[in-house]
Order: structure tokens, then C-alpha cells, then sequence
């Protein structure tokens, strides 16, 4: 797994509200956009006012209330703290699979793990984030692709870490359990050692994968806990959601946190923004490197 204020909502051109079950209007609709760019930084344009109805109109009903300006009220009070949350949730879109770009995972076992290997058999440490992890399959995929080559890698020091704002989205990662249709893009073979049943047609990550990924909340316009460093960080389709301030300021931080010489992945629509002079683009491709370390 972002908004902008109200003053940017503004200078969007307005899109008719609908009209539906609850009352909705464009103040409401700010409000919601405006607490979302403060809370999360992500940014929410006045094109998206169907959506923000449609994702939490399930909210108001849950909550019984009568209306958006309710909603709001309750949202912005001492007492609508996990209501925020909730709402961050609704809003948050969390389209991934396994395998998406499937590029990222050649580079990461061609240019980091198999050059790694003997290394990380002798001790050395292997530390790889996925930021705005959604549901699972990208972190799990990074195992997956991990496990092709070092089918024991929960031996060695091996940490993958997955975090994403949503913890909905969390927990269904951690549960591990997927459609034969989610599993689609994943290698027959990858499934067969590393999948179980899980029945009505779903399997299941086993303890392979699984051991290799750490899931926890993060805020990425929060305060991150971990230090680093990182031999490759993984924030794909995530930054698309920002505005260019709050993208360049999470870039930064990014940046910080990734060893001289290890990668950063971003997503096919996404580019650097600002300075970045620590990274350097990999020729036509999403993959970009930070300067320093050892060439490979």
C-alpha cells in the first residue's frame, strides 16, 4: 500500500456528488481528503468524491449515522481516533499480485541474491522491504524468489520486512491464504514446494515463505522504527499516491535507509522526483541504484 489538502482538492474541478442514501456534499467530501493528506499524506483529488461515497457509505452504515457531515463530525472528535483509522482503510487501494513486474524479481535474484550466495551462506545479512506491502504477495513473492535459490534460507540472516498503513490489508497477509486465480502468476514449481490446500480451492503459504517475512503498520509520512540498512527496498505503486513534496521527502528517507551499492524498485508509472543524486537509474528499466558498494 495517498491524499492532498483541501486547498489542492479545490483547485481540482468538482465532480457532480452522487446522490444516494446518505447526504454528501463537497464540504464533507474536503474534510475527508484534508484528513487523509494529514494523516497519511495521501493525496485525494475532487475526482475521486464517488469513490470516497462508495468506500465508506459501509462505514456510515456500520456506525449508524445519517449522513457524511455526521460521519465527519464523529471522524474529526476525541472519539473518532479509530474511526480515522478505519476510514484510512476504506480509502487505501490495494491492487497487487504475485509476480507483478516480474522483471523486479529476475534483477533481484541475478544482481543481488546470486552474486550473495555464498555470503549469506557464510553470515552475511540479507535485509530487502517491502513498503506498502498490501495483502501480501509482493513480500511473499521476494521469499518466493529467495527460496528458488536458497531453498534453506530461513537458516541464514534472512529478514524480509513487509509494512503497509492498512492493517486490514495486513492481516489477510498474515493469514497467507490465497484464490488458485491469485496464485496464477506464480511458478508451477515455486507452488509446489512452498503452496498447500487450504481448502475450497484456496492454498496457503506454508512456513517456508512465511518465516522469511516480518508484518508490521507503518505510516510512511510516520515515524519509521527500523534502521536499516536495506540491500533493496521495494515501494512500487505506492508513490503515485502522493503529492511530488511528499513523494520526494519519502524518497529521501528511502534513500537513507539503503546500503551504497543495493536497489531501489519503484513502479512502471513512477519516477524519481527531486535531487536523488545518491541514485542512479538502471538503463530502461524501474530499477534504480544507490551509489557506492562493490559493482556487480
Amino acid at each position: 500500500m495517498r491524499a492532498h489538502a483541501a486547498t489542492s482538492v479545490a483547485a481540482t474541478k468538482p465532480q457532480p456528488l452522487p446522490a444516494g442514501e446518505f447526504g454528501y456534499s463537497i464540504e464533507d467530501f474536503e474534510f475527508i481528503a484534508t484528513t487523509l493528506y494529514e494523516d497519511a499524506g495521501i493525496h485525494l483529488p475532487s475526482t475521486k468524491a464517488n469513490l470516497v461515497y462508495s468506500r465508506l457509505a459501509k462505514r456510515l452504515r456500520k456506525l449508524g449515522l445519517e449522513s457524511f457531515r455526521d460521519y465527519c463530525s464523529f471522524v474529526g472528535s476525541s472519539d473518532g481516533a479509530d474511526e480515522r483509522a478505519q476510514m484510512i482503510a476504506a480509502l487505501t487501494t490495494n491492487v497487487t499480485r504475485f509476480f507483478r513486474e516480474p522483471h523486479h524479481f529476475e534483477h533481484l535474484k541475478d544482481r543481488i541474491l546470486a552474486p550473495q550466495l555464498k555470503d549469506i551462506r557464510s553470515g552475511q545479512r540479507l535485509r530487502i522491504w517491502s513498503a506498502g506491502c498490501s495483502s501480501g504477495q509482493e513480500p511473499y513473492s521476494i521469499a518466493l524468489a529467495i527460496l528458488s535459490l536458497l531453498p534453506d534460507a530461513r537458516a541464514y540472516n534472512v529478514r524480509i520486512l513487509a509494512t503497509d498503513i492498512n492493517v486490514h490489508v495486513l492481516e489477510m497477509a498474515r493469514r497467507a491464504v490465497y484464490t488458485a486465480d491469485e496464485v496464477r502468476n506464480v511458478p508451477v514449481e515455486l507452488r509446489r514446494a512452498w503452496m498447500e490446500q487450504a481448502g475450497s480451492g484456496n492454498v496457503r503459504l506454508d512456513d517456508g515463505p512465511r518465516g522469511l517475512v516480518t508484518l508490521r503498520p507503518l505510516n510512511l509520512v510516520g515515524a519509521w522504527p527500523m534502521s536499516g540498512p536495506f540491500d533493496a527496498v521495494f515501494c512500487r505503486n505506492v508513490l503515485i499516491y502522493f503529492d511530488e513534496k511528499t513523494q520526494m521527502r519519502i524518497l529521501n528517507r528511502l534513500t537513507s535507509l539503503i546500503r551504497p551499492g543495493g536497489y531501489l524498485y519503484l513502479g512502471h508509472s513512477e519516477r524519481l522526483v527531486g535531487p536523488a543524486e545518491a541514485l542512479f537509474k538502471i538503463d530502461g528499466t524501474t530499477v534504480y541504484r544507490k551509489l557506492g558498494g562493490v559493482e556487480q
